[in-house]
């Protein structure tokens, strides 16, 4: 069984509890202010730092930084490898800071002069609150790559249970003390965000001081490891964060267009990114430092089967995720976030949005391992001008059909979506096209044959879904909880079950590597 499975497993059942614990809050949240306008300030404010976490933390500067960190450990040994980390942190977070007292002054200036009104100036009010979260949450993504970087998966990933738990409690215990309504209370949930980051960047140190790390200043200004880093970083950026920029820039004219919107296209993408954070982005995380390893010896066979073996697992495991998407899109909606603030009308928008998200599922979740294989070959500004070109793209879509779906029967959210997924697909293609350019093959040829068997696994299981679906809402319908959970895991299970059985009797090497897992973990309990 391969060391991916298990490495990747390992931390796809951490981004389990923590993708669980993310719907928990995504439940409570939308209990707590459905999909109103004052959600979609909340979202919009967030979205800020969180593209900054991105564009410093989490994307560019850790796909740069971690393959130099590999290498310092190989050419140069730890304790080189440690000073280098400690100079990249310090440069970060001398950066950060000047990046959120200067957006801080500027919202303030913005405040005082009275030029907003209404939503916006309770969206840039959360904004200013909630800014400071950049800095700590890309501390958090530094040290969680550095952890990584050492084989360390499960425990790091943990890190965004303790966020979620932290935000769940600001709206449960917090808010309600904050004030009497919901334009008051919502800056609880904003102080949430805040203790949150810090909690997660903590929980990151005691497995890096078991490995021997400890932070000392270390002055960035003219380190050649920073200044390597940078110019990797800079064109980098914009790739690794060409999706939040979508996000961003999108949702700002939808919030203009109709506030709403922001909210109700964010609660489909949140459903969307269980499943992505489960299998797509813990098999990227894995892969970035694995195939950064293969690279750096020149390895580039085992590169290619590394890559190729991702894929497969990485396309077994969405294509059943998108098929119980589209058939129980409005059943999953209900049972999550149908209660006090959201009703049967959000739910039914919210649906639309998901059915229209959930085919482009495995195309953002590949986009993300194939960046990866760029960034462990050091090549930053392939992905970025690809990123740039599919975010132009998207811009153009997303304006033409939230119109377009805006006057029509559905709302403009449907039309967010169906923009989303045609560039995430155009995204893709250009991944694809360029790395087998510039590996010279890429190894995939053995993969059609199991992909054509899988989409074809997948339209059956999707079928006996939507048919099982019918069938419980004839009979049975959803008027308690219990029935509205049997509403979603009963058709769930059967067409999980029939994808699970097809692919395993026409010997789809994912389906058994991750059986053969599976019973592995069960024999081990029942000893």
């Amino acid at each position: 069984m391969s060391q991916m499975l298990k490495s990747s497993g390992a931390m796809a059942a951490a981004t389990l509890t923590s993708r669980v614990l993310g719907m928990v809050r995504e439940m409570v949240y939308a209990a707590f202010m459905g999909n109103t306008w004052v959600a979609s300030a909340f979202i919009m404010a967030f979205q800020v730092p969180n593209l900054f976490r991105r564009l410093l933390g989490e994307g560019a500067l850790t796909a740069a930084f971690i393959p130099i960190f590999k290498q310092k450990e190989v050419a140069a040994g730890e304790k080189e490898m440690w000073r280098a980390a400690n100079a990249v942190i310090s440069g970060l977070v001398a950066a950060a800071a000047v990046v959120t007292v200067l957006a801080i002054l500027g919202i303030s200036v913005v405040l005082a002069l009275g030029v907003a009104n209404g939503e916006t100036r309770l969206m840039l009010r959360l904004l200013r609150l909630m800014f400071p979260y950049m800095l700590l949450v890309c501390l958090a993504a530094v040290l969680i790559g550095m952890a990584n970087a050492r084989g360390h998966f499960f425990v790091p990933a943990l890190g965004a249970v303790i966020l979620n738990v932290i935000m769940i409690a600001s709206v449960l215990f917090l808010a309600p003390r904050m004030g009497a309504d919901l334009q008051t209370q919502i800056f609880g949930l904003a102080i949430g965000v805040l203790v949150a980051g810090l909690a997660q960047a903590l929980f990151q140190l005691p497995s890096l001081s078991r490995e021997g790390y400890r932070y000392t200043w270390v002055s960035p200004w003219r380190d050649p490891t920073v200044g390597e880093v940078v110019r990797k970083m800079l064109p980098g950026s914009i790739g690794v964060a060409a999706f939040q920029i979508n996000v961003l820039v999108t949702q700002c004219f939808s919030f203009w267009f109709e506030p709403s919107i922001v909210s109700t296209f964010n609660y489909s993408v949140r459903l969307m990114e269980l499943p992505q954070g489960m299998f797509g982005i813990s098999l990227a995380t894995y892969l970035l430092p694995t195939l950064a390893g293969l690279a750096a010896q020149k390895k580039f066979p085992e590169f290619r089967e590394t890559l190729r073996q991702g894929v497969g697992h990485l396309t077994f495991a969405n294509l059943i995720a998108t098929a119980i998407a589209v058939a129980l899109a409005e059943p999953i909606v209900r049972l999550l976030f149908e209660r006090g603030m959201f009703g049967p009308g959000a739910t039914h928008r919210v649906a639309m949005a998901l059915t229209c998200l959930a085919p482009g599922l495995l195309m953002f979740s590949m986009n993300n391992i194939l960046a990866r294989a760029f960034f462990a070959l050091n090549d930053i500004k392939t992905p970025m001008k690809i990123s740039v070109f599919c975010l132009a793209v998207n811009l153009v879509f997303a304006y033409w059909f939230v119109k377009r779906f805006q006057v029509g029967h559905f709302g403009g959210e449907v039309g967010l979506a169906v923009a989303n997924t045609l560039s995430a697909c155009f995204n893709m293609s250009l991944l694809v096209y360029t790395l087998r350019r510039k590996l010279a093959r890429l190894g995939m040829a053995s993969l059609k044959p199991i992909v054509l068997v899988l989409v074809s696994d997948a339209v059956l299981a999707g079928v006996v879904a939507a048919l099982a679906s019918f069938l419980w809402e004839q009979h049975v319908g959803h008027t308690t909880l219990v029935r509205k959970v049997g509403a979603v895991f009963v058709p769930g299970s059967l067409a999980g079950v029939v994808y699970w059985v097809v692919a395993f009797w026409m010997e789809i090497p994912a389906a058994r590597e991750m059986s053969a897992l599976v019973l592995q973990k069960l024999g081990r309990r029942t000893k």
